[in-house]
């Protein structure tokens, strides 16, 4: 013990010292949270047994109830749809917006940095924001559409179960649109100019040096961009309550609100901890692939 004091006297084991205690508070704070939704998938949870110590014990019920559930394929089928438009959008228009931001022209950091205004403001208050905007009645996105000649008729993005869940998409494509243009445009801060220099006077053009010295350079930055897009987009809550609350008839219900509307909803913990506990899953795989494949990339 006296060993250690000094030690952290010294300064010699101060990093230990830091590393210990967020090591500690992560345990606390995400790892027993963890620990008790996994527990609370196999067990009957309800208003009735939510405070105690000891509870009736379920198995797979809960798994086998909720794969068997009606809305299950369509809740599925929009949670891909929510997540994949979603990364695609954003990457897409991030990618875009970060080169176009690479080019020098008066008031481009000024600009740059209105940008992120979209990414500090708050899920709720950007799901109002959407949720005005393609109103069918008086929304600035219909009125936007009708002045280009793109449609005839007011389009009812909130309540068409066709159109439901592109509304939440678009909204959730625009919120996370300044971060991934954040990230990229790192990354292509990072690539030398002289390598696009010595590709031009080679006779490459804009097209040709973009896929061999800007996409091969910004492998591993963008396999990150998509990782955190996805762990960032599964964990998007705020917008389905303040746009659509997952109607009409659940065409725009998504897995993290599907688990919501379980436990505070309907009253059964376990079975939205069951569902919690499968997108946990499939992050952990995809964040393991992506480990994976980083991995492949540094050996190779």
């Amino acid at each position: 013990m006296r060993r250690i004091v000094s030690s952290l006297v010294d300064g010699r084991g101060f990093d230990i010292l830091l590393v210990g205690v967020t090591m500690l508070f992560l345990l606390v704070m995400a790892g027993l949270p963890l620990v008790y939704n996994v527990l609370m998938s196999f067990q009957q949870v309800d208003m009735f047994t939510l405070g105690a110590w000891v509870r009736p014990w379920a198995g797979w019920d809960n798994y086998r109830a909720v794969l068997s559930q009606p809305e299950f394929p369509l809740v599925m089928r929009n949670t891909a749809v929510f997540v994949f438009g979603s990364i695609a959008g954003q990457f897409v228009l991030g990618f875009a917006f970060a080169l176009f931001f690479m080019l020098r022209f008066p008031f481009a950091a000024t600009i740059r940095g209105l940008f992120l205004v979209s990414w500090v403001m708050p899920g709720l208050v950007v799901g109002a924001i959407w949720s005005w905007m393609l109103a069918g009645d008086y929304g600035v996105v219909n009125a936007i559409l009708s002045g280009m000649g793109l449609v005839d008729r007011p389009l009812f993005w909130k309540s068409d179960p066709g159109l439901s869940i592109w509304a939440v998409t678009v909204a959730n494509i625009w919120l996370g649109l300044a971060f991934n243009m954040l990230l990229l445009s790192v990354g292509l801060a990072a690539i030398p100019r002289d390598l696009y220099e010595a590709a031009e006077l080679d006779g490459a053009g804009a097209a040709q040096r973009f896929a061999t010295i800007t996409l091969p350079m910004m492998r591993s930055t963008i396999g990150a961009v998509l990782a955190l897009g996805l762990i960032y987009t599964l964990q998007q809550f705020d917008l389905f309550p303040a746009i659509t609350e997952g109607g009409p008839a659940n065409s725009s219900n998504v897995a993290q609100y599907w688990a919501w509307q379980w436990s505070f909803q309907v009253f059964d913990f376990a079975k939205g901890a069951t569902v919690s506990v499968m997108m946990l899953a499939f992050v952990l795989v995809a964040a393991a692939a992506y480990v994976w494949s980083t991995r492949s990339e540094v050996r190779g």
